[in-house]
C-alpha cells in the first residue's frame, strides 16, 4: 500500500523538477534575448515586471548564476529521482532511464521553453523576473561563492563584468541599421527623416551649400531696373547684395525691406540701413552644428567661406530642413527637372549639379570626398579648365563635356559602365 503513493510522489516531484528546469532554460533565453529598449519603454509606462527585469539585467553575472544554479539543481535532482525509479520499479534499467530523461529534458525543458522564450522574449523576461528575483535570494550564498571565483577568472582575461552595460549603447551606424531593420513598424517617410538626421553629423556645410555660380543676388553695380526685376521675380525672401562680385558682399536684403532698399538705390544713397548684416559660415562646419548656430543666432542665411575667407557659396536654414525632410513637393519630379535620362542609360545635366544629388537620383557612387559638383570633379581630375567635346573616365564612369560657358561646364553627359 505504501509503494503506490511513493511512486506517485516521485513522479509528481519529477514532473515539477522538469517544469522548473524548463522555466530556468526559458528564462535564460528570454532574459538574454530581450530587447532592453522595449523593456525600458514598458518600464517608463509603469510596468513593474519590465523594471524588475532591467534591474536583473544590470548584473548579468548574478542573473546567470541564479538561473544556472537553479537549472542544474533541478536537472541533477530529476536525474537522481529517475535513477531511484528505475532501480525500485523498473528492474534497475538505469541506462534506459537516462536515455528517456535526456529526451524528455531536451524536448520539454530545453528546446520548447527556449523556443517560446526566443519568440516572446520580452514577455517571458517580464513574467519570469519575479521568480528569478526570489531564486536569486534563495541561492545567494552559492551565487556569491561562484561569482567570486568567476570574477577572478575574468580578471585573468582582462574582462570587467560591470562594463557590460556599455554594450547597450548604440552608435549612429547601429541606429541606422536598427531603422533599416524596423520593417513596417516605422513609416517610410519617418524612417527617411530619422536616417537623414543621423547622417547630419557626417555632412558639412559645403555638401549642401548653393555654390557661387548658382547664387541669386543683387549686384548694385548693375542698373536699377535689373535690381528691381530680380526682387520682383525672386522666390526667395532673402537675397545677398554685393558690389561687382559676391566677394564684395554688402549685406542681406529681406524682401520686406525691398521698397526702402530700392529708394536708397535709386537715390544712390547708403544702403546699409536697409540690409541685414552678413553672417559668415565656415564650409567645414557640420550640419548639426550649423543648425544649432542658426537657431542660437536667429539667422536664416549665411555666406559660406573657405579657409582663406573667400566666399564659396550660400547656405540657408531651408537647405538644412530639405536635407532632413527631403525636397518639398515630389523629389522625383524635382530631380527630373535637373537630370535628363536618355535611352542608352546616360544622364545629361548641368556641370554645377551636386554629385550627391546625381548619386541619389541614379543610385550611383561617384566620388564626392573632394569635389561637390561635376564641374569641380572634372576640373580637379584633368587639372585644367575643361574644354568642350572632351571625354573623361573616372573609375567606371564616363563623362562627356557637351557645352562650356564662362570657363565652366554648362552641360555634361555621364554614363556608367557595367
Amino acid at each position: 500500500m505504501l509503494e503506490e503513493p511513493s511512486l506517485l510522489i516521485l513522479l509528481i516531484v519529477l514532473v515539477f523538477l522538469l517544469i522548473l528546469s524548463g522555466f530556468f532554460s526559458g528564462s535564460e533565453t528570454g532574459m538574454m534575448a530581450s530587447n532592453k529598449v522595449k523593456l525600458k519603454n514598458l518600464s517608463k509606462k509603469g510596468n513593474k515586471g519590465a523594471a524588475r527585469a532591467l534591474k536583473l539585467l544590470q548584473r548579468p553575472d548574478k542573473l546567470l548564476s541564479a538561473i544556472l544554479v537553479g537549472n542544474n539543481f533541478a536537472n541533477i535532482l530529476a536525474s537522481a529521482i529517475v535513477t531511484i525509479l528505475m532501480i525500485d520499479y523498473f528492474n534497475g534499467s538505469v541506462l534506459l532511464g537516462s536515455i528517456i530523461l535526456t529526451i524528455i529534458v531536451l524536448i520539454f525543458s530545453e528546446i520548447t521553453p527556449k523556443t517560446i522564450a526566443a519568440i516572446k522574449s520580452e514577455e517571458f523576461a517580464i513574467k519570469s523576473s519575479w521568480l528569478l528575483k526570489i531564486f536569486g535570494s534563495i541561492f545567494s550564498p552559492i551565487i556569491v561563492i561562484i561569482n567570486s571565483i568567476s570574477s577572478r577568472i575574468l580578471r585573468l582575461v582582462k574582462l570587467d563584468i560591470k562594463k557590460s552595460q556599455a554594450n547597450d549603447n548604440l552608435n549612429t551606424q547601429e541606429l541606422r541599421t536598427l531603422l533599416e531593420e524596423s520593417g513596417d513598424l516605422i513609416p517610410y517617410q519617418f524612417k527617411e527623416m530619422l536616417s537623414s538626421i543621423l547622417g547630419m553629423e557626417e555632412l558639412v556645410v559645403e555638401d549642401i551649400m548653393t555654390p557661387n555660380a548658382e547664387v541669386i543676388g543683387i549686384d548694385i553695380n548693375d542698373s536699377f531696373e535689373n535690381a528691381k526685376n530680380i526682387i520682383e521675380s525672386s522666390s526667395y525672401s532673402l537675397l545677398p547684395v554685393y558690389k561687382g562680385t559676391i566677394d564684395g558682399i554688402q549685406g542681406i536684403l529681406h524682401l520686406k525691406d525691398s521698397h526702402s532698399f530700392l529708394n536708397l538705390l535709386q537715390e544712390n544713397k547708403d544702403l546699409k540701413d536697409s540690409l541685414l548684416e552678413t553672417y559668415f559660415v565656415s564650409q567645414s562646419t557640420t550640419l548639426i552644428k550649423q543648425l544649432s548656430e542658426f537657431q542660437k543666432l536667429d539667422r536664416n542665411v549665411g555666406m559660406v567661406v573657405d579657409e582663406y575667407g573667400e566666399i564659396e557659396g550660400l547656405i540657408t536654414l531651408d537647405d538644412i530642413f530639405v536635407e532632413i525632410v527631403g525636397r518639398f513637393g515630389n523629389e522625383k519630379v524635382e530631380f527630373e527637372k535637373e537630370f535628363v535620362k536618355r535611352k542608352d542609360g546616360s544622364i545629361v545635366t548641368d556641370g554645377n549639379c551636386k554629385i550627391r544629388d546625381l548619386n541619389k537620383y541614379a543610385n550611383w557612387f561617384l566620388p564626392e570626398a573632394n569635389s561637390k559638383t561635376i564641374n569641380g570633379l572634372l576640373t580637379e581630375y584633368i587639372d585644367q579648365i575643361p574644354q568642350a567635346n572632351v571625354c573623361v573616365e573616372i573609375k567606371n564612369y564616363r563623362f562627356e563635356i557637351l557645352e562650356i560657358e564662362d570657363n565652366q561646364i554648362s552641360q555634361v553627359k555621364v554614363v556608367k559602365y557595367s
